[in-house]
């Protein structure tokens, strides 16, 4: 399928389409890649379930150790170096970007259709519950074109015919002409949604601070301390 690229959004969203994520967004579940386990019983899966997951959480908490973290995404500076930051973890245990893990979720789920429309489908279906927006409407100009394709072809597009999804994927290229798109530009689309989210979890960790250190101002004993600033907070001292 063609990938198709939201050129004012600039967001990774898949191998078919870019598209972009919510403002809430919340930290990247870092320790559960999603591969699929070797054909083990009983203990001996949960028990190479377990070490793989406790030696990606020890290897992320070693880099976050040596690493400074900054709490203030209005900082475009902090946000990137956090986003690097997390980069060298995934890099360092083994774990998924956002995108390897949307690409992911769209191979498991899409292995066995057999037609182009429950295909495109089950993508929009995803985007939904991946929490992302389609500004462009990029998911109607897909059906449209598998309309026109069908129309075309009087029957239902299946994935295993050629000429059918020839048909469709130059249909798919003008899209992506009409918008822009070129795929050598994705790399840097990736980097971006990449630091988008890095923005979103540094919003949600400044947050959480915040309302943590309002609850300990609560507190008698801290009556006469003043709070410090998030930013100047040194994450590294609560590992």
């Amino acid at each position: 399928m063609a990938r198709i690229l939201s050129r004012s959004t600039r967001q990774l969203y898949s191998s078919q389409c870019i598209l972009q994520p919510q403002q809430h967004a919340v930290p990247a579940r870092f320790y559960a890649k999603e591969a699929a386990p070797k054909a083990l019983k009983g203990d001996e899966m949960l028990k190479n379930i377990f070490l793989d997951v406790k030696k990606k959480f020890e290897t992320a908490v070693g880099v976050l150790r040596k690493e400074k973290i900054t709490l203030a995404p209005e900082d475009p500076a902090a946000v990137d170096q956090y986003a690097k930051v997390m980069k060298t973890v995934r890099e360092k245990a083994g774990l998924y970007s956002e995108s390897e893990r949307i690409q992911f979720t769209i191979k498991s789920r899409t292995d066995g259709i057999q037609d182009a429309r429950s295909y495109l489908l089950v993508l929009k279906d995803i985007r939904i519950k991946r929490g992302l927006t389609d500004e462009l409407g990029a998911e109607t100009m897909m059906m449209n074109a598998l309309d026109k394709v069908e129309k075309e072809i009087k029957k239902p597009l299946m994935r295993n015919d050629k000429k059918g999804m020839a048909l469709l994927n130059e249909e798919f290229n003008k899209i992506n002409q009409k918008l822009g798109i070129r795929k050598e530009d994705l790399p840097k689309y990736e980097e971006q949604l990449e630091k988008k989210i890095a923005k979103a979890q540094l919003e949600e960790l400044k947050k959480d601070a915040l309302e943590a250190m309002e609850t300990q101002k609560k507190r008698e004993e801290f009556n006469d301390e003043e709070m410090p600033e998030v930013k100047s907070l040194d994450i590294r001292n609560m590992l």
